[in-house]
C-alpha cells in the first residue's frame, strides 16, 4: 500500500486519539476498518489516489463485505468509519471531494440484551470461595460490577484512589476518558472492604507495586480476559445456562433498576451513556418482561 495512504490513515487515527479522545479499542477498530477499505480500493480496484474514489467504488466495497457474511451492524460501523475518514481527508486537503456524502446506514434490527434474573444474580454472587484471597477479590469484583453497571474495561482500569468506601461511591472513567461518579450499595461496600482489608495484600508482589484495585495472583493488574474468564467460570458453577456476554451484569443492573421504578435519566448517568436513546433499550426489556408475566399469570391471557 502506498505510503501516502498509510500516512493519511495514521494522521486520521492521531486526530481521533487527540481530538475525540476515543478508547484504544475503538481506535484499533477504526484503523483495521480503514486499512481493509483502502486495500480493497487501491490494490484490488487499482485506484491511484483518493480523488479517484467515487460512491460506486464504496458500494462495491460494502457489497464485498456482505458477500463475506458480515453483519449489518458491522457494515454500519464500516460506513461510519468511511464517512468520517472522507470528511477528514477533505478537511486536511488529502482529497478534493467527499464521495461518502449520501451513503446511508443499513437498518439494524435492535436485539434486546440478555440479562440475569435477580435469583441468578444471587446465585452468581454466592459462588466465591471466601477462604481464599482470590475468592474474596472475585466476590468484590462481581458485587462492584452489578452494583454500578460499569463496563468490564472500566472495572479493570480502576485504581485504589477511585473507590471511596466510607463515602459510598466509585469514580469511573468511561469512553473518551469521561469521568462519572456512581453510588455504591452496602453489599458492594462490604465486599470491597473485606477485599481491601483481608485479601489484596496476599496477592501483592513486593517487587511490582501497582495502584490497580483488582490484581491477579502475580500482583499485576487483572486483565479484561482474566476477569471475563473468572466470570464465565462462576456462571458455570452457579448452573447459569444463559449465553453470557461481557456486558451481562451491566445489562442486568440497568434492567433491574428500571423494573423497580428508577428514573431513566439517573440510569443514563450511571451507565455513562451520551444519548438517552441508548438507555431506553432497557425500558423495552422491562415491557417485554411484563408481557411474559401477564401471559403466564393472567387467567384469560
Amino acid at each position: 500500500m502506498k505510503q501516502e495512504i498509510l500516512d493519511a490513515i495514521a494522521d486520521y487515527i492521531h486526530f481521533l486519539r487527540v481530538e475525540r479522545q476515543l478508547s484504544q479499542n475503538t481506535l484499533q477498530s477504526y484503523e483495521r476498518d480503514l486499512k481493509d477499505y483502502t486495500q480493497f480500493l487501491f490494490e484490488m480496484s487499482q485506484l491511484e489516489k483518493f480523488d479517484e474514489i467515487d460512491k460506486l467504488q464504496i458500494l462495491k466495497y460494502l457489497q464485498s463485505l456482505q458477500r463475506k457474511g458480515i453483519s449489518a451492524r458491522t457494515i454500519s460501523r464500516h460506513i461510519s468509519s468511511i464517512r468520517s475518514f472522507h470528511q477528514f481527508l477533505l478537511r486536511e486537503k488529502y482529497s478534493n471531494n467527499d464521495p461518502s456524502v449520501h451513503l446511508e446506514l443499513p437498518k439494524i434490527e435492535q436485539k434486546l440484551p440478555k440479562i440475569l434474573s435477580i435469583e441468578e444474580i444471587d446465585r452468581l454472587l454466592s459462588m466465591s470461595d471466601l477462604s481464599r484471597p482470590q475468592g474474596v477479590r472475585d466476590q468484590a469484583m462481581m458485587e462492584l460490577l452489578y452494583a454500578t453497571g460499569m463496563r468490564v474495561s472500566e472495572c479493570i482500569t480502576l485504581n485504589m484512589e477511585d473507590i471511596h468506601l466510607t463515602m459510598g461511591f466509585v469514580r469511573v472513567f468511561g469512553k473518551g476518558g469521561k469521568e462519572r461518579i456512581i453510588p455504591l450499595g452496602n453489599s458492594a461496600i462490604n465486599a470491597c472492604t473485606n477485599y481491601l482489608n483481608h485479601a489484596r495484600f496476599h496477592l501483592e508482589n513486593p517487587k511490582l507495586r501497582t495502584d490497580a484495585l483488582f490484581i491477579n495472583q502475580r500482583g499485576k493488574r487483572l486483565t479484561r480476559q482474566g476477569l471475563w474468564k473468572l466470570l464465565k467460570g462462576y456462571a458455570e458453577k452457579a448452573n447459569i445456562t444463559k449465553e453470557l456476554t461481557p456486558h451481562i451484569l451491566r445489562h442486568s443492573f440497568a434492567t433491574h433498576l428500571i423494573e423497580n421504578g428508577a428514573d431513566l435519566r439517573a440510569v443514563q448517568e450511571m451507565l455513562g451513556h451520551a444519548d438517552i436513546s441508548t438507555t431506553q433499550i432497557y425500558t423495552h426489556i422491562s415491557k417485554s418482561r411484563l408481557s411474559e408475566v401477564y401471559k403466564q399469570f393472567h387467567p384469560r391471557a
